[in-house]
C-alpha cells in the first residue's frame, strides 16, 4: 500500500463515472448482458481472474459488494476478502471451506459463544471432533494436534476474559503440522493487527461492529491467503454467503472514518481504565499499562487496543454486580459493540458458554464494557457512581 491506512480510506472507491465520494448502491438479481456472447465472456473472465468483480449472476455481487472487497483486501493485506451476511457467517464460511466428516479442530476455549456452540455440539452431528484448548497454555494445543487435525480456530482477544495469546508460536505448530489456522480479529481489526500478514491462513472481522461503527448494519469478511482462495470460493458459492449491496455500501461509508473512531475509543478506554484500575475489588482485563493484563503479547503483536475490556469483579452477592451494571447511566445494555456509544453486560453462563480453562471463584464475577466515543469524564463520573452498589 502506498498511501497510509487513514489516507487509503479516505479516497478509495471514489466513482469518478458517476461522480460520487462514495460509490452508488448496485442493487441486483439478474445482471443483464447485450448477448449471450457476452455472457460466456465475462463467464471467462471470472475463471481468469476469480477475484476481479466479473459477475453472471448477483448472487456473486454487484458492483458495491465488489468495491468493499477491494477496500478490505487492501487493509488486510491478503489475497482476497469474502463477506457475508453476518460476523458469525464468516465464522461459518471459515470452517465449513475447509473441515470435513472425520476432521478434528483445535478451538481457543475463550471464544464467542455461538462460535463454540457451532463447533462443540453442531459440529459434533456431522463426525467432526471439537477440543478446546488453553490460550495460556499452548502445550494443551500441541498435545491435541493428531493426524485428523484440520483447523486451529483462534479468537484474539478470547470473549469475556480478554485473553491475548501467542499467535506466532500458534502460526508455526500449524505450519510444522500442516494444519489450516483461522483467527477471529474483530477485536483489533486490521487497523491494529493483520493476520495474513503475520501467517494466517484466514482472518474474521465482524463488519456489524468498528467497521461499521453506528451500530445500525450487519456484516461479515473473511480474509483468506492464495492457499485456501479455492476452497472458500468453492464454499461461498454452494451456501450462498454473500453480503447485500445496501450493507456493503454503509459499512464503506464507516470504514471512512474507522481510524478516527478506533483512535478515539482507544484514547477514551485508557481513560476509563486507569480509574478502574485503582478500584481493589475489580481485575481489569485490558491492556492498558505493563503490568497490565496480558500486556506483553498485547504488545508483542498489536499496534494499538480497542474500546472493548472485561472487569473481574471481585464481589459477594451478584445482585450487587448486576445492580452496578443496571445503575449506568450512560451505558448501553445490549449485545454487540463496536459503535459509538458505550455499552455493558453482565457475563453470565449464557455468554460464557461452558469453558474449559475458566476458573472463577464464587465471589468472582465478569462484566463487559465497550467504551463509545462520549466523554471519557462523563464515563468515568457514571461508572464511579455506580460502583458504590459493589459489595
Amino acid at each position: 500500500m502506498t498511501k497510509s491506512f487513514k489516507t487509503f480510506l479516505k479516497h478509495a472507491a471514489k466513482d469518478f463515472h458517476n461522480q460520487s465520494v462514495n460509490p452508488p448502491v448496485v442493487r441486483a438479481s439478474t445482471i443483464i448482458f447485450k448477448s449471450t456472447q457476452d455472457i460466456r465472456k465475462m463467464q471467462n473472465k471470472a475463471i481468469k481472474n476469480p477475484t476481479g468483480g466479473h459477475f453472471d449472476y448477483a448472487r456473486q455481487g454487484t458492483s458495491t459488494t465488489h468495491n468493499l472487497q477491494k477496500i478490505l483486501t487492501k487493509l488486510e493485506e491478503s489475497y482476497h476478502v469474502f463477506t457475508t451476511q453476518t460476523g458469525f457467517g464468516s465464522v461459518f464460511l471459515a470452517i465449513f471451506s475447509l473441515v470435513r466428516p472425520g476432521d478434528e479442530i483445535l478451538v481457543s476455549d475463550p471464544v464467542y459463544s455461538p462460535t463454540r456452540v457451532l463447533t462443540q455440539n453442531f459440529l459434533k452431528e456431522f463426525n467432526v471432533k471439537t477440543v478446546f484448548y488453553d490460550p495460556h497454555n499452548l502445550k494443551t494445543l500441541q498435545k491435541n494436534i493428531t493426524s485428523k487435525t484440520k483447523l486451529i480456530f483462534v479468537e484474539n482477544p478470547g470473549s469475556n476474559t480478554f485473553d491475548f495469546q501467542d499467535l506466532n508460536k500458534i502460526i508455526s505448530i500449524a505450519k510444522k503440522n500442516k494444519v489450516y489456522t483461522a483467527i477471529d480479529n474483530t477485536w483489533g481489526t486490521p487497523y491494529y493487527l493483520k493476520p495474513i500478514k503475520l501467517g494466517f491462513d484466514m482472518s474474521i472481522v465482524s463488519a456489524t461492529k468498528y467497521y461499521s461503527g453506528h451500530s445500525d448494519v450487519m456484516g461479515g469478511s473473511l480474509a483468506v491467503n492464495k492457499k485456501v482462495f479455492s476452497k472458500v470460493k468453492l464454499a461461498e458459492k454452494i451456501t450462498g454467503q454473500r453480503l447485500g449491496p445496501d450493507d456493503a455500501y454503509l459499512i464503506i461509508r464507516g470504514l471512512r472514518t474507522l481510524d478516527v473512531r478506533l483512535d478515539k475509543h482507544s484514547d477514551n478506554a485508557k481513560k476509563v481504565a486507569a480509574f478502574l484500575s485503582r478500584n481493589k475489588k475489580i481485575e481489569l482485563l485490558y491492556p492498558y499499562k505493563k503490568n497490565s493484563h496480558n500486556f506483553r503479547m498485547w504488545k508483542k503483536y498489536y499496534s494499538g487496543a480497542s474500546g472493548l475490556m472485561g472487569l473481574r469483579i471481585k464481589a459477594k452477592s451478584v445482585i450487587s454486580v448486576r445492580r452496578f451494571v443496571n445503575s449506568l447511566k450512560l451505558f448501553g445494555y445490549g449485545y454487540s459493540w463496536g459503535g459509538f456509544e458505550s455499552l455493558a453486560l453482565h457475563q453470565e453462563n449464557r455468554e460464557t458458554g461452558k469453558r474449559k480453562y475458566l476458573n472463577l471463584a464464587k465471589d468472582e464475577h465478569l462484566v463487559r464494557l465497550h467504551i463509545g466515543l462520549e466523554d471519557p469524564s462523563d464515563l468515568i463520573a457514571d461508572i464511579k457512581q455506580a460502583l458504590r452498589h459493589l459489595k
